[in-house]
């Protein structure tokens, strides 16, 4: 593992390094850590992977708050840029976008053990960083946990219950009905309102993983990181209702998964895909600081 120029200008009680990753040193990262001296020994290390598109730095800074937090707590904390995302150039192989961010990640752990002797990680994701998260950990038995805030989760019965049941009662819905504006009178193909395209993508997304292949796939995956022990805690939001609207869905779309204690599951019902406000972005952090010092010691100070 690379180091950069020299340690970044963090907060109080951390130490920040930038750090090139990966056999050809290329993917870009910054580790958090304790200052004065790196995390106790026995802790795993927090990987942030991308949440999307958006660099190293997370939505609304969220993932510098959340490595410095934990780094105050005693633990070393990586965030970094997946290949092509932020600082990071592309791969020269031709694996897909999934394959190359699973490939990434093992290249980031081995960069970290060869520079700090064996580790233990704990992946955190939000969005496609919550699937690559869950998809990797069955794969790698360096993972002992993984933060999932709002991974893919198919539609249930129960989603389409509480779905079309809230929009029964909406007075909005029956005056679009009864003016004939409402979704079910437009014509299959014809143009959306400008102010619909963005739900319709949303919907049209959700609906690929509602097929049973890709049903499977989730299945598989989930499975593979329980029996290998990985923690883990899902984090979901309210935000896209086309995708997600209870608490249980990820337990109900997945029946065949046999969760037992392995799952903590969290439903953040005024919060949006990004945690824009900041008090919700608060609740979340203290949500993934205390769920990791639950699992993995103390930390050796309080959360500022």
């Amino acid at each position: 593992m690379a180091m950069g120029e020299g340690a970044l200008a963090g907060d109080a009680g951390v130490s920040e390094q930038v750090v090139l990753l990966g056999p050809r040193k290329a993917m870009v990262g910054v580790l958090a850590q304790p200052a004065g001296g790196g995390a106790a020994a026995g802790l795993p290390i927090v990987v942030l992977l991308n949440a999307g598109v958006i660099h190293r730095v997370g939505p609304n800074r969220m993932h510098v708050a959340l490595a410095r937090t934990l780094a105050r707590e005693g633990y070393s904390v990586l965030r970094f840029d997946l290949s092509g995302l932020g600082d990071s150039p592309p791969r020269e192989d031709a694996l897909s976008p999934f394959e190359s961010a699973l490939a990434d990640v093992r290249e980031v752990l081995d960069s970290l053990e060869a520079a700090r002797g064996p580790v233990q990680a704990v992946l955190v994701g939000l969005c496609s960083g919550a699937d690559q998260a869950v998809f990797y950990s069955g794969q790698d038995p360096r993972v002992v946990g993984a933060v999932l805030i709002d991974p893919s989760v198919p539609r249930t019965r129960r989603f389409y219950l509480n779905h079309y049941g809230r929009r029964v009662l909406r007075a909005r819905s029956w005056a679009n009905v009864l003016s004939g504006r409402h979704a079910m009178f437009r014509r299959r193909g014809a143009l959306a309102p400008q102010n619909d395209f963005a739900a319709q993508q949303d919907a049209a997304s959700a609906a690929q993983i509602d097929t049973p292949e890709t049903r499977a796939l989730l299945e598989k995956a989930y499975q593979a990181a329980v029996d290998q022990g990985v923690r883990l805690l899902a984090v979901c939001t309210a935000d896209r209702e086309t995708r997600l609207n209870y608490r249980e869905q990820l337990l109900e779309a997945l029946p065949n998964v046999r969760f037992g204690d392995s799952l903590r599951l969290e439903w953040f019902g005024e919060a949006d895909h990004t945690f824009t406000m900041e008090a919700e972005r608060v609740a979340l952090l203290r949500l993934i600081v205390q769920w990791v010092r639950d699992g993995w010691g103390a930390g050796v100070q309080a959360a500022a």
